[in-house]
């Protein structure tokens, strides 16, 4: 069968290998890591049964798929070390935010890449992924869907400057819902609710949200028409509402995407 290495065994690599042991995609003696972090190697080891390389190029070597999923800041040090052993039908899978394909094939040389931007609750198994695929390497573009998809949600583009969008939307979007969850915790505390009351309802009123949105996508509606059902004329819900709207929410939303885009496509030019 064949054999996938991961360099770099943190969260997002852990929820990967689980997943795709979960899903049967791949078993675990044909998974293959490396890391920085010794103590992290084994323990990845020994929580799922993989196996461990002692160095970049030996993992490089025995793989037939290579997940790139090192921090960013450390690529070049790791594709210049493994320049010399990936061989030219070795699938490479990078995760790492704001390194392109190109910057990868320089250094690699021309071989297949997929760029992919996860997100995090992939830990969960309920993560978003969106995939670009170099030319040569669209024809393994279903390897990479079927490793994402056993987290989550998995899906190609055909442009790679699309990815800064995907950052911006998906790849730090839990951010957002976890800062209103914060503050709407911290309010309704100072309503006078105990903390652990205030943080189960917002938690709960946000799984429900999320769960609803879904199920109503798949039948054909769409978040305002969700909104619309809950906001009753001179209710409660309109009074919030109201307030966002003075604040103008749909302009801050806006302008916040932005930023993150125009900064994922900063960190591509590096």
């Amino acid at each position: 069968m064949a054999k996938i290495g991961f360099i770099g065994a943190g969260n997002m690599a852990e929820a990967i290998i689980k997943g795709i042991i979960d899903a049967k995609v791949y078993k675990s003696k044909d998974i293959i890591i490396t890391d920085i972090r010794p103590l992290q190697v084994r323990a990845l080891c020994k929580k799922y049964k993989v196996a461990c390389a002692s160095d970049n190029c030996k993992l490089a070597k025995a793989v037939d798929v290579l997940v790139l999923s090192t921090k960013p800041q450390n690529m070049a040090d790791v594709l210049e070390g493994i320049k010399g052993a990936v061989r030219k039908s070795t699938l490479i899978i990078s995760i790492a935010a704001g390194i392109t394909t190109k910057r990868i094939q320089k250094v690699l040389g021309n071989i297949p890449v997929i760029r992919v931007m996860p997100n995090t609750p992939a830990l969960i198994g309920a993560g978003a992924a969106v995939m670009y695929a170099t030319k040569n390497a669209r024809g393994k573009l279903k390897v990479a869907e079927r490793i994402f998809s056993a987290v989550g949600f998995a899906q190609a583009v055909g442009d790679e400057k699309l990815i800064d969008a995907v950052t911006a939307v998906s790849g730090s979007g839990p951010a957002y819902f976890f800062l209103l969850m914060e503050e709407m915790i911290k309010t309704a505390v100072k309503l006078g609710l105990k903390k652990e009351l205030a943080e189960m309802l917002v938690l709960q009123t946000a799984k429900g949200a999320g769960l609803l949105a879904v199920e109503a996508f798949i039948n054909g509606q769409t978040p305002d028409i969700l909104r619309k059902k809950v906001t009753s004329p001179g209710g409660t819900t309109e009074a919030a509402l109201k307030v966002f709207s003075k604040r103008n929410f749909e302009k801050m939303v806006m302008i916040a995407l932005w930023a993150a885009a125009n900064r994922s496509r900063q960190l591509s030019r590096r």
